[in-house]
């Protein structure tokens, strides 16, 4: 058939902004290289996202499809991310999510797209794919490191429930498809945990696990947001274990907003003045995020090491669901004895410029493949304290690349103030961490190199599309 002069694809993410917001940066990516995106996702969601910049408006069509009513004891109203829900409630969310099938049918039916760029939850987009002849590309979020401890491909491209799974203890292992003497492995008190939930049988009636394995089967290319300037050693030694072409996207940097860009916020509650007063690379950012939903106990514990610490900080901290107001989030007393050295903001704060600032030096996080690429940009040392998913695996490739110091905890998977700031005062001040500072330092020419990410890897990957669009069939 004839085609437009510029390639269509339809992004298709799972609702959790550790997804939406890949998703959407590749989909900037694309758009920058004339290539039309329909990203797809529930009105609450696209509310939520970043504005588009003006001159790329036209190339991405945001396209918002609602749940069907929902009975309220599968989804509290406006829960329509992983976000709005504890995390042992998540797979309710997939029972709603699987819900879009149909409207989502019928969108790409009427526009026929040359590409699907899936997650893995949708696996029914397979059926989608193969009915209307539009090829698939399967888009892993995650550093390839993490892939191939948590989800080897071996284990996933057959949805044949009788194949031997790994087995918990098997995720503590170091993988042996890499060359160098690897430390990427789970904890014994993470691997039980991670097993269950990705390769266990859930409410939504299918596995996380059988949904990859079915996108997976189904897609033409796996794309993965990673680079051989990185973790070319773990790249490589995935690409050698799919059976599929495995093409890297970049890490995609998002980029700061520019000035005068409108913000959620009306003021920064005085954030860059403080950090104005500070000493350049002298100031910890602290935040977990929305994802990781930290008891109280965790939370006081993370005051009580920042303060033991002695170090300035600046922490981002959403209000917890235990909290009754603010004061109740954290230590008594603790706010007005660190008003000296420490900011705490509740709720949203402007993250990218902050960590664009001069007198920012490092990050107490958790260790998410998004936030690693958003920090070390700017070329922060890291100090990770690692809780869901691919957190702990990226972790440890961190530390093996000697760029973070993770931070210690006991076999039940607890830790204390006194290993926070232990972390802290090695990976910012003391001598000992210079060797950290100085790695981070130089991960900037990679992380931040917003050229080699759009032109060489955007650039292969858009090619790539375009010489493969008449083929309008999935693969076996």
């Amino acid at each position: 058939m004839e085609k437009d002069d510029h390639l269509s694809v339809v992004m298709l993410p799972w609702s959790a902004f550790g997804h939406m917001m890949p998703f959407l940066q590749l989909s900037i990516a694309l758009a920058k290289a004339k290539v039309h995106v329909s990203f797809i996702s529930t009105p609450k969601n696209i509310r939520r996202l970043p504005k588009i910049l003006p001159d790329l408006q036209p190339f991405v069509q945001l396209v918002p499809i609602p749940f069907p009513p929902l009975d309220p004891d599968l989804l509290p109203e406006g829960a329509e991310a992983t976000v709005d829900l504890p995390f042992e409630n998540t797979d309710n969310l997939k029972i709603a999510y699987d819900l879009l099938q149909t409207p989502i049918k019928e969108f790409i039916g009427d526009q026929l797209p040359d590409w699907i760029i899936t997650d893995f939850v949708p696996h029914w987009v397979a059926d989608i794919g193969k009915e209307y002849g539009v090829p698939l590309v399967y888009f892993s979020v995650f550093s390839a490191a993490s892939r191939i401890v948590y989800s080897p491909a071996e284990n996933l491209y057959s949805c044949n429930t009788t194949d031997v799974l790994p087995s918990p203890e098997s995720l503590t292992l170091p993988p042996d498809l890499v060359t160098s003497q690897s430390t990427v492995a789970f904890r014994e008190h993470e691997a039980v945990h991670i097993h269950a939930g990705f390769y266990g049988v859930n409410e939504s009636g299918i596995s996380d696990a059988e949904r990859k394995a079915k996108i997976l089967s189904a897609c033409q290319v796996h794309a993965i947001r990673s680079c051989d300037e990185f973790e070319g050693e773990y790249l490589e030694a995935y690409k050698n274990s799919s059976r599929k072409l495995v093409l890297p996207t970049g890490l995609l940097p998002p980029e700061i907003p520019a000035k005068g860009v409108e913000r959620e916020i009306s003021s920064d509650d005085g954030i860059f003045e403080w950090l104005d007063k500070q000493k350049t690379r002298s100031v910890v950012f602290v935040g977990f995020g929305s994802e990781c939903k930290l008891s109280k106990e965790q939370v006081f514990e993370i005051a009580r090491g920042l303060e033991l610490s002695g170090l300035p900080f600046l922490w981002a901290l959403r209000k917890p669901n235990w909290a009754t107001n603010e004061a109740d989030a954290l230590p008594l007393g603790f706010v007005d004895r660190i008003s000296d050295k420490g900011l705490v903001c509740f709720g949203w704060v402007p993250q990218m410029e902050i960590l664009a600032h001069p007198s920012v030096g490092g990050s107490l996080f958790h260790s998410g493949w998004g936030s690693i690429i958003e920090t070390l940009q700017f070329g922060h040392v890291l100090i990770v304290l690692p809780f869901i998913i691919d957190q702990p695996l990226n972790a440890r490739l961190l530390e093996e690349k000697s760029m973070a110091v993770e931070v210690k905890r006991l076999e039940d998977g607890s830790f204390s103030r006194d290993d926070i700031a232990k972390a802290l005062r090695h990976a910012m001040v003391e001598e000992e961490g210079e060797q950290l500072r100085s790695n981070a330092r130089k991960a900037a020419t990679v992380f931040g190199d917003h050229k080699l990410h759009q032109d060489h890897y955007i650039g292969r990957f858009v090619n790539f599309l375009k010489n493969n669009t008449t083929e309008r069939s999935s693969c076996s």
